[in-house]
């Protein structure tokens, strides 16, 4: 596990204190965490980068591309507080990850929407081969469905003949109470 000086944050003190043999803290050297990330997946290793959503996708935008996802390396980039969820403002906030990271060959997302994602997402993760970019959230996450991710399959919450509702990751909570609300108002969604 690798992270960039955001180790109580984005609470990988667990890994560290835990597994310290299996823990990099690189400082704040997003891009510099990059290229070694690919460098240890070129001998062989699987490193997890954990750190914000920002600070995976656009500081270190060219490293990710050139040193991780053009050589399809088996890399795991964990980005925490997606969109608008930070409190630190403008320079904390993801909000261009997914466009960003869409652009870049070989790079999988998920984005978990629940708890029960957030629970299997790793075990999805480490059945892709390549880089994957993984986008949640930290701290308490509801619950909304009983069944675990699973890579390629979405999960369809109502059928209904008035609209169709897409949502992913973080929405999906808002989205539902949305889906309640329409259903009282004789909308089928």
């Amino acid at each position: 596990v690798l992270t960039a000086d955001l180790t109580s944050s984005c609470e990988a003190d667990v890994v560290r204190d835990n597994l310290p043999d299996q823990y990099l803290s690189m400082g704040m050297a997003e891009q510099n965490m990059m290229s070694f990330a690919g460098g240890l997946a070129r001998e062989g290793f699987h490193p997890y980068i954990h750190t914000f959503g920002v600070f995976v996708t656009r500081r270190p935008f060219d490293q990710v591309a050139m040193s991780i996802a053009v050589p399809n390396l088996p890399v795991r980039l964990l980005g925490f507080l997606p969109g608008l969820t930070t409190p630190g403002g403008v320079t904390h906030q993801a909000i261009d990850d997914v466009a960003l990271f869409r652009a870049v060959p070989n790079m999988t997302i998920l984005e978990v929407g629940d708890a029960s994602e957030v629970e299997s997402v790793m075990d999805v993760a480490e059945s892709i081969d390549g880089p994957v970019y993984v986008r949640m959230w930290r701290g308490q996450v509801p619950r909304l469905f009983s069944t675990p991710m699973k890579f390629g399959v979405v999960r369809v919450l109502s059928e209904g003949t008035d609209f169709v509702l897409i949502t992913s990751g973080i929405c999906t909570e808002e989205s539902l109470k949305a889906r309640r609300s329409f259903k009282a108002a004789g909308v089928a969604v």
